[in-house]
């Protein structure tokens, strides 16, 4: 989960300078507050990174924002998404409507955003739910089944890999594959200005959620991509980082050292605390109710323990990729329950 460190600072639209401005987005009823959308210039119109959740206050609030600016929404080129959420990606689609332009994204969160749109039209309706009940959850599936959902995102016209240079005139603009928050979450290096949006990959004050869906895969090690890619950040050195949340700061790699160093140190907590639960083996939702969350864990909501579950999967497959804990057997069916290696 993203957990606060301390307060946001207010926002409005910003000229950052170097052809590049800021807009925050509101993200309606979430704690986070606002997405930083930014746009940056170039002779063939302004390339937006994000665009923010689809609502109609946020879509005025990046309209009018971009206004202030001296940017009009209907000349933008194209939209990066630096992932598939929808507070990054939700008005995409609205403004590729307005403007005529493109939307490009890794070409791994592409797949899942047509996944999504298979899933939200297709009988898999319950496939969170279901996968809570195969993580040990009760009553909390089936809550999670009666809840909302955002709409799927647009599907994009770009897809991107690694090193891949998008198409802003006049600027080199370089795709730079951070995987761990999303399977295709990107960065962006702006080359010409030794900038780098950072979406949710690294973030000043907070850490972002990092979790494997469904939680029980054994083909999949996000946590572990994510701390590798934190390795890649920290190698383009004290770049200034433009992240989607809180605000600019000017060195990426020694935040990304930071980052990487609280996820380490809670792995070490993890194990310890399956050591001492020792010779019993916990399901993931034993384990994500004995972690420590921003709220404790009876006021979180059915999808917040989704979430907290997610996180908690990943750290535990992390532990299990480097040999630290074993997944026992089970009969099919039966929740995965794993018990810590002592050596």
């Amino acid at each position: 989960m993203k957990t606060r460190r301390r307060p946001y600072s207010a926002q409005r639209p910003a000229d950052l300078g170097g052809g590049v401005w800021s807009v925050p987005v509101p993200i309606p009823g979430n704690p986070l507050g606002y997405t930083l959308v930014y746009a940056v210039e170039s002779p063939a119109g302004p390339v937006l990174v994000d665009a923010g959740w689809n609502h109609e206050d946020a879509w005025l609030a990046l309209r009018d924002g971009l206004a202030t600016l001296g940017i009009d929404l209907r000349t933008v080129r194209g939209v990066v998404v630096t992932h598939h959420h929808p507070d990054h990606a939700g008005l995409a689609g609205r403004v590729r409507e307005e403007s005529g332009g493109w939307i490009a994204m890794h070409e791994a969160d592409a797949a899942l955003v047509r996944l999504i749109h298979e899933l939200a039209e297709g009988p898999h309706r319950n496939f969170q739910a279901d996968m809570m009940r195969r993580a040990g959850a009760g009553s909390d599936a089936d809550a999670v089944a009666l809840s909302g959902r955002p709409d799927p995102p647009a599907l994009p016209d770009v897809e991107l890999r690694d090193g891949d240079l998008i198409d802003v005139p006049g600027r080199r603009l370089r795709t730079v594959w951070t995987p761990g928050h999303t399977p295709g979450h990107v960065c962006l290096h702006l080359e010409d200005a030794d900038r780098l949006f950072t979406g949710d990959h690294v973030l000043p004050g907070i850490t972002p959620h990092i979790g494997i869906y469904p939680y029980d895969r054994t083909d999949l090690d996000p946590l572990g991509d994510f701390l590798a890619s934190l390795e890649r950040v920290a190698g383009l050195g004290s770049v200034e980082a433009l992240p989607a949340h809180e605000w600019t700061f000017p060195d990426a790699a020694t935040r990304a050292a930071e980052i990487r160093a609280h996820h380490e140190d809670k792995l070490v907590q993890l194990h310890d605390l399956l050591a001492g639960l020792s010779p019993a083996s916990p399901t993931i939702w034993d384990v994500a109710e004995r972690m420590t969350w921003n709220r404790p864990w009876a006021d979180l909501a059915p999808m917040q323990r989704g979430m907290a579950a997610g996180e908690a999967a990943a750290h535990l497959r992390t532990l299990e990729v480097r040999g630290m804990i074993r997944r026992e057997p089970g009969a099919p069916g039966d929740p995965v329950r794993f018990t810590a290696r002592t050596h």
